[in-house]
């Protein structure tokens, strides 16, 4: 593949656009028969593995959060989701878009982020179903690299 070709992929595969990198452990919580398959596939394509499940039981870099309006309160999952990453990793919140069965309102997401310690570093379309927000931990004096 060409430079460019390599180039032309980083624009547009959107996982690259929402800051996943090669070798992340991405574990992904909340998977269900309505995710966006193409959407996962790019990412495993950029981390250059599978996505860790629910039950991977050490810590990951990022996580991939589907939430649907009827998955339980949005805060505990975040504080949840929390847990399973590095200081200063990221979360990638995917709701379903207005209109969709499962729709989160973004005051919702906002208010859940804050009262679990997260700041959204930005909001995305992540495909025809769902939108993403990416929330990142707050990072300490020191970080891990």
């Amino acid at each position: 593949m060409s430079a460019t070709a390599d180039h032309a992929e980083e624009r547009t595969n959107p996982a690259g656009r929402l800051g996943f990198q090669p070798e992340q452990v991405v574990q992904e919580i909340g998977y269900d028969d309505d995710v966006d398959q193409e959407l996962r596939e790019a990412i495993e394509e950029v981390i250059g593995s599978d996505l860790v499940d629910e039950d991977y039981d050490d810590v990951a870099d990022a996580v991939v959060l589907w939430f649907r309006d009827d998955d339980g309160d949005l805060t505990d999952v975040l504080v949840d989701a929390i847990t399973y990453i590095e200081e200063g990793g990221s979360i990638l919140l995917l709701t379903p878009k207005t209109g969709r069965d499962g729709y989160v309102e973004p005051s919702d997401i906002s208010e859940a982020a804050t009262t679990a310690g997260l700041s959204a570093a930005k909001s995305v379309s992540v495909g025809k179903d769902w939108s993403g927000s990416r929330l990142v931990t707050p990072k300490g004096a020191k970080t891990k690299r």
